[in-house]
């Protein structure tokens, strides 16, 4: 395994150059615009300046964080760039076009991420996929650094750590996610208001989705399996967006009994299906299934975009997902009660 970056060299780094271009993975979540931004903020704070690049934009979910505002599309000529900064994209591809089009030269590349299929790309390369989201990585590099830091830059490290543990629900949760949250805390977030505009503040148009998705539901390998899938009709019918999509996928991950959930999602104009699957049970690794169909991501969280129809594509990951689950290893022994 290659050897890490140090959070002192990449912080060196930041202080010795001016221009820099912050970028995430297309779609965007939570955990990669509460990157995008958190940094964007602690870098403008040193006097730098910040270029905010997503390829699709701002999530209209997040637009409430402070800095929202600071992501753009790339549009129009190319430009020069002293450091180029990717967060919590596995995959430079996944920067996505626009956002590699618009950068004609960068003196030094830089990728942090917490995604185990990274693969490792640019000059300073920083990868934990023991942490529970990318924010908490650029928490320790900004704490231990002494990068700037104010309730601002908490908030948007707040939501992208919360959003990708699942509002610390996640078996990735870990002691010392809490120990960060609670210095976010003191940093001044509050955690009742953004915890409220995070998750309980849902168009009418979402549950319509959701709805939608739930009547057409398969079960499927004895009750292990559930899955749904978007179609185009549908989403013009229900004037759905990418951002309503974010999380549909838990409600039926908690099915009881299901091991592995999926969403299928049919993407305009490129001929593909996006893939989104989740695992209860590290012995059903859905990265290594959607590896099979060009993507990535954790062992209980990943996804992929592959050429086919919805019908093609369902067919072959649920047969996919099936040979998983039954060449997965047996579950450890229960002990006795005493």
């Amino acid at each position: 395994m290659d050897k890490n970056a140090s959070f002192a060299e990449i912080a060196e780094v930041i202080r010795a150059h001016q221009r820099f271009v912050i970028m995430s993975h297309v779609r965007p979540d939570g955990d990669a615009i509460g990157c995008q931004v958190g940094l964007a903020l602690s870098l403008r704070a040193l006097g730098k300046e910040v270029t905010v690049w997503n390829h699709d934009g701002p999530m209209e979910k997040l637009r409430f964080l402070p800095g929202s505002e600071l992501v753009e599309q790339p549009m129009g000529e190319s430009r020069d760039f002293d450091v180029a900064i990717a967060l919590d994209t596995a995959a430079y591809e996944r920067l996505g076009s626009r956002c590699l089009a618009g950068i004609r030269s960068a003196k030094v590349w830089i990728n942090i991420d917490h995604h185990v299929s990274n693969g490792r790309y640019g000059d300073l390369v920083h990868i934990d996929p023991s942490a529970p989201a990318t924010g908490q990585i650029l928490f320790e590099l900004i704490h231990s650094t002494g990068l700037p830091m104010n309730a601002a830059i908490a908030e948007n490290l707040f939501a992208a750590i919360s959003t990708d543990t699942g509002s610390f629900q996640y078996s990735n949760t870990t002691a010392r996610t809490f120990e960060i949250t609670a210095q976010l805390v003191h940093a001044g977030v509050n955690v009742g208001k953004i915890s409220e505009l995070l998750y309980q503040s849902y168009p009418l148009r979402r549950l319509e989705l959701l709805r939608e998705l739930l009547n057409q539901m398969r079960i499927t390998c004895d009750g292990r399996v559930a899955s749904f899938g978007l179609t185009l009709e549908a989403a013009k019918r229900l004037g759905a967006t990418p951002d309503d999509n974010e999380g549909l996928i838990d409600h039926i991950r908690a099915i009881e009994g299901v091991l592995v959930a999926v969403f299928l999602e049919e993407l305009p104009g490129e001929g593909k299906i996006r893939i989104s699957m989740r695992s209860k049970d590290a012995r059903y690794d859905v990265c290594k299934i959607c590896a099979q169909f060009g993507g990535g991501g954790h062992v209980m969280a990943a996804g992929a975009r592959t050429p086919g129809t919805m019908e093609t594509v369902e067919t072959a990951v649920l047969e996919a997902i099936a040979n998983a689950i039954q060449n997965a290893l047996p579950a450890p022994p229960t002990a006795p009660a005493p």
